[in-house]
C-alpha cells in the first residue's frame, strides 16, 4: 500500500454496527444506488450532479434542490487540501469549505440531519480514508445515509481493504476507469465496481470544458462491454448539450466543475435547480 501523508484531515471515527448503518441508509434513501441500475436497465438515463460538502453555509439546501430537479444521486466532495485530480473550480470550493472549518465529521452530520430522497455518493481522497481505517471510515459514511464512495487516488490493485469494509458497511465502492487503460484491467475494474463505473472522459484533471472529448464516447463503449453496470461519463461535462453527447454512449453524466462554478458565483439553490432541470432534460 503507498504511504499517504496526513494534511489537515478531519477523524471519522464515529462507527456504527454495520446492520444499523445500513438500516439507517434504507430508512433514508429508499431503494439506494441499486435503483441506478434498475433505472438505467429501463433505458433511462441517469444524471449524478455535484456538490462540494461545506462549501456554503446553506451548502444542504443544494441536495433536495438537485433531486427535485430529477438527479438519480448526487456526489458529495469531502474536502481535501491536495485534491490531485481536481481543476480549478473544484480545488477553489475545497478551500473554500476547508476555510469555512469543516471536516468530514461536520459534513457527515450534515448528511445525517438532511432528508434527500436519493443516493449519496461521498468522493475524497485515499489519504481521509485510511487516517481513520476503512473500516471506521465506511461505517460512518453508512450511518450519515451515504450509500457510495469514490477514491480517485485509489488503485484497483490497491483498494481490497477499502473493498472489504465498504462491502461490509453496505457502501458501494465505485471505481474509475481512464482512455487509457488497458482491457484486461478495464475488465477487472468493470467486475469489482459496485454501484456503477465512473469513466474518465478524458486524461487531465475535472473542469468546465468546451467540447466534450472524443474519447468519452469510445471509453463508455468499452466499459459497456465488460459490465452490466451503468457507465456514466464526467470530467468535462460541462453542458446540457455536452451530458446528452455523453449519454449516447453511456448511461448518463456525472457534472460537478460547471455546477460548482455557479455556486462560487453566488447562485443559490433555487438557481442550480434550474441549472440541474436543464441537464435532466437534455437526457431525457
Amino acid at each position: 500500500m503507498n504511504s499517504y501523508v496526513s494534511v489537515s484531515a478531519p477523524d471519522a471515527t464515529a462507527a456504527a454496527p454495520a446492520s444499523e448503518a445500513a438500516e439507517t441508509f434504507a430508512a433514508r434513501s429508499g431503494a439506494g444506488i441499486d435503483a441506478l441500475q434498475e433505472k438505467a436497465g429501463r433505458g433511462q438515463k441517469l444524471l449524478v450532479p455535484y456538490v462540494t460538502g461545506g462549501v456554503t453555509e446553506d451548502w444542504t439546501d443544494y441536495l433536495p434542490a438537485y433531486a427535485a430537479a430529477g438527479a438519480d444521486a448526487i456526489e458529495i466532495g469531502l474536502p481535501f487540501s491536495d485534491p490531485m485530480l481536481d481543476g480549478v473550480t473544484i480545488q477553489q470550493a475545497s478551500d473554500r469549505a476547508l476555510a469555512r472549518g469543516v471536516t468530514v465529521e461536520s459534513i457527515l452530520t450534515d448528511l445525517s440531519e438532511t432528508k434527500v430522497g436519493v443516493p449519496l455518493v461521498a468522493m475524497t481522497y485515499a489519504n481521509l480514508v485510511f487516517r481513520s481505517g476503512p473500516a471506521a471510515f465506511c461505517r460512518r459514511l453508512a450511518a450519515a445515509g451515504v450509500a457510495g464512495l469514490i477514491v480517485p487516488d485509489l488503485p484497483v490493485d490497491e483498494a481490497a481493504d477499502v473493498e472489504a469494509a465498504a462491502a461490509e458497511a453496505g457502501v458501494a465502492l465505485v471505481l474509475l476507469v481512464a482512455p487509457v487503460t488497458p482491457d484486461d484491467r478495464l475488465a477487472e475494474i468493470g467486475a469489482r465496481s459496485r454501484g456503477f463505473v465512473y469513466a474518465v472522459s478524458l486524461m487531465g484533471t475535472t473542469g468546465e470544458r468546451d467540447t466534450l472529448d472524443s474519447s468519452a464516447a469510445r471509453l463508455a463503449e468499452r466499459v459497456k462491454a465488460v459490465t452490466r453496470l451503468p457507465v456514466l461519463v464526467g470530467f468535462g461535462v460541462s453542458s446540457p448539450a455536452q451530458a446528452a453527447a455523453a449519454a449516447r454512449h453511456s448511461d448518463g453524466a456525472v457534472v460537478a466543475s460547471a455546477l460548482m462554478r455557479r455556486v462560487l458565483d453566488g447562485a443559490g439553490p433555487g438557481e442550480l435547480r434550474d441549472e440541474v432541470a436543464a441537464l435532466r432534460a437534455a437526457l431525457d
